[in-house]
């Protein structure tokens, strides 16, 4: 017997499928990958399990018994769990008060609001994570991000009576959690699945998938393509029916070497998270910032990007003195920005392709600085949106209606228009699929060939390896080590981070700053 079975799953929006015909069958006690790229349909599937979005057909069973999801209540009623990839939170409640979200409040007598109560049962949820440094009386606004999904993921498990959670749906949980946090999640939904459970997993890191699921069922333009076994279909079958095609090598070779010239140089540089930096990014030349959650790497290039203020020390873009007086000055210098989360820093979601590409150049586009010029505006946007390979109706649409992948290279056009010196990239691959990440590395590479300067940050080790000439790791607020990334491994590198220094990682490699 099935827990949940899906058969001709259809839905189409103004006439445009985005999911026919689609068939997912999870069992009991399995932890069961939906995989697909970006704009594939897992989120349409998702939340039409959720009832939030309703299906032009659908033949919906739980435990081979015929079900209809008209609402959310219905999907919670039916035993069914959501952690969706949009973060959904009120921050100026309490973290206690977000766990509860959807649910009725304890109470006495169905009156009066029991917050004691409250409390215990969100400390409770929080703990079946192992999370203790997270006051579930804290206003949500004061968490960082990663903590704030925390809490979300942890609303999944919270203890309800009379409505035992069956299936917990989880759409990329992963995306903003440090390895450590990710391993205690994977670890709680090991024990699901020991008890007779279910998860349907949604992930792009197709380590990870390989490592915790089951059962993967791969989505293609809105259509089952695949199912299997983990260890039968493997990973490079994974990708090939994710793509349609093969990718032999994770990521581009490098075009050129790097310059000898800088383009980036930080001396002494300080703020109220970071001790004094010392570093230097050569035209051509990609250098990484690995470290723990809250080292300070993410701390660094809102630094740079003008996002928060230095309180000493000095900069340089292409040897110009440069101010980190605010991001106007760090776009006009040369340094481009493209951020951690796109969705709430990157993009206006509710404006145009166009206008999000073009918002920091509007005055380089304009006539006399005053009067912008649309012809040359559009002829921009619609040139940098083929260097990015965008997938889209056209300048005009709405970045809300674009793929997670399809948002992120609207990211990368607004930050390569003007041809910035040095590029700022914080998790740049976050959220996005195998197919668009390689897109975004053969950019990157390209850029770089052109003499552009990079510094990324990434929580995917690999990524950091595999694109990087060097990777600075930074403990505490300051630079621990400066590395080479060729012959580096994950391991040797996860030590640096931790500050354990092993053999793997030559002792002459070793810079400390």
């Amino acid at each position: 017997m099935s827990l949940l079975s899906l058969e001709n799953v259809s839905k189409a929006y103004a006439g445009v499928p985005a999911l026919s015909n689609v068939s997912l069958t999870v069992e009991p006690g399995q932890i069961h990958a939906l995989m697909g790229e970006n704009g594939a349909g897992k989120s349409t599937l998702i939340k039409i399990l959720a009832g939030v979005v309703t299906p032009d057909h659908a033949d919906i069973r739980i435990d081979d018994w015929p079900v209809s999801i008209p609402d959310p209540a219905a999907a919670t009623a039916a035993g069914l769990r959501f952690i969706h990839q949009e973060l959904s939170v009120v921050p100026t409640l309490s973290v206690a008060e977000n766990i509860f979200l959807g649910r009725p409040y304890p109470s006495w007598a169905g009156v009066v609001v029991d917050w004691r109560r409250l409390t215990a049962l969100a400390r409770a949820a929080l703990a079946r994570l192992g999370i203790t440094h997270i006051d579930p009386r804290l206003r949500m606004a004061r968490l960082s991000f990663a903590d704030q999904m925390l809490v979300r993921i942890s609303s999944a498990f919270l203890d309800e009576a009379g409505k035992p959670a069956r299936l917990y749906v989880m759409d990329e949980p992963t995306a903003a959690l440090s390895r450590e946090e990710s391993e205690r999640l994977f670890k709680v939904l090991r024990e699901i699945r020991g008890a007779g459970r279910s998860v349907l997993y949604v992930s792009h890191r197709l380590d990870e998938v390989m490592a915790l699921c089951d059962w993967i069922t791969v989505l293609r333009d809105g259509a089952t393509i695949g199912t299997g076994a983990t260890a039968q279909i493997g990973a490079d079958e994974v990708v090939r029916l994710m793509i349609g095609r093969r990718i032999d090598d994770a990521y581009p070779k490098p075009i050129a070497g790097h310059g000898a010239a800088k383009a980036l140089e930080v001396t002494a540089l300080t703020s109220r998270t970071l001790a004094p930096l010392n570093l230097t990014v050569r035209q051509g030349e990609i250098v990484g910032l690995a470290g723990l959650a809250g080292a300070g790497q993410g701390d660094i290039i809102r630094l740079l990007a003008g996002a928060s203020r230095p309180t000493g020390g000095a900069i340089a873009v292409g040897g110009t003195p440069f101010r980190a007086n605010g991001p106007a000055a760090a776009w006009a210098a040369g340094l481009a920005h493209v951020p951690r989360e796109r969705r709430a820093e990157g993009l206006v979601l509710t404006r145009s392709i166009m206008e999000n590409v073009t918002l920091p150049h509007l005055g380089t586009l304009s006539r006399g600085g005053t009067i912008l010029d649309r012809g040359r505006e559009r002829r921009q946007v619609i040139a940098e949106a083929s260097g990015v390979r965008l997938k889209s109706t056209g300048a005009d649409q709405l970045c809300r209606e674009l793929s997670g992948g399809n948002q992120q290279k609207v990211a990368f056009a607004k930050a390569l228009t003007g041809r910035p010196k040095v590029l700022l990239l914080d998790e740049p691959t976050r959220g996005v699929d195998i197919g668009a990440r390689f897109d975004i590395y053969s950019l990157i590479r390209d850029m770089t060939a052109r003499g552009m300067a990079v510094l990324m940050t990434s929580s995917d080790l690999p990524e950091l390896i595999g694109m990087c000439d060097r990777i600075l790791v930074v403990r505490d607020g300051a630079i621990a080590a400066d590395l080479p990334a060729e012959g580096l491994t994950e391991e040797a590198l996860l030590n640096q981070c931790y500050g354990r220094a092993t053999a793997a990682v030559p002792a002459q490699a070793v810079e400390e700053a």
